[in-house]
């Protein structure tokens, strides 16, 4: 333990609690106190601290994302749609207005209009019907009118990320890029879209060329 500990760089009590939790899988015992840790040690406690430190996962959501990974491991579908929900936020709007149910219905249309391949009961639909309520109440209605452009984006950006997921050849790798990539993934592509405002307001304002970066 004291091996994995340095190599991966977890404290030695986080570990056993990782153990103790059933996040980790036991060691292979060579005496009474003693336990022999290997590289699938390794990857799966980088995956833990990836889901709890990085995306933010509750240790119960750790604990189902692992239950997935063993499940799970010959069919990709399921496995990264357990992934995904893990580090999907949970809602904290009211849910039993009309609005809402108005919003969510707005999604579903959506859904079937671009023939997407998406389960009813996916958490990721009332997120969007989140946004949609959320906006409505506030009065940016030109964000819905721009809804097709968002899921055209998200089409193209989607076929390139779930080609790199599903290019991995480990259960356990690609379950980490989902939790990473989801995570980083938002962050990047937030401040990407953030450039191509300041480049697409000068632009449109006639601003004039781009000025020198240093």
């Amino acid at each position: 333990m004291g091996e994995l500990s340095r190599r991966s760089g977890v404290p030695i009590p986080t570990i056993k609690f990782y153990l103790r939790e059933g996040l980790l899988p036991p060691g292979v015992a060579t005496a009474a106190n003693q336990a022999d840790y290997d590289e699938e040690h390794l990857r799966r406690l980088a995956l833990v601290r990836a889901l709890i430190d990085v995306g933010g996962v509750s240790v119960a959501g750790a604990r189902e994302v692992v239950a997935a990974l063993r499940a799970y491991a010959d069919d990709p579908f399921e496995l990264l749609g357990s992934a995904q929900t893990a580090v999907t936020p949970r809602h904290r709007l009211d849910r039993e207005t009309p609005q809402w149910r108005a919003a969510r219905e707005r999604v579903g249309a959506l859904i079937a209009e671009r023939g997407w391949l998406v389960p009813p009961e996916s958490p990721q639909i009332d997120l969007v019907a989140d946004a949609l309520a959320a906006g409505e109440a506030l009065g940016v209605s030109e964000l819905f009118e721009l809804l097709h452009e968002y899921a055209t984006a998200a089409d193209q950006l989607a076929a390139v990320e779930v080609r790199a997921v599903l290019d991995r050849p480990d259960p356990a790798g690609r379950m980490e890029l989902v939790v990473l990539g989801t995570v980083f993934g938002e962050a990047l592509f937030n401040a990407l879209r953030m450039l191509a405002h300041q480049h697409e307001s000068a632009r449109q304002l006639g601003l004039g060329e781009n000025p020198e970066i240093a």
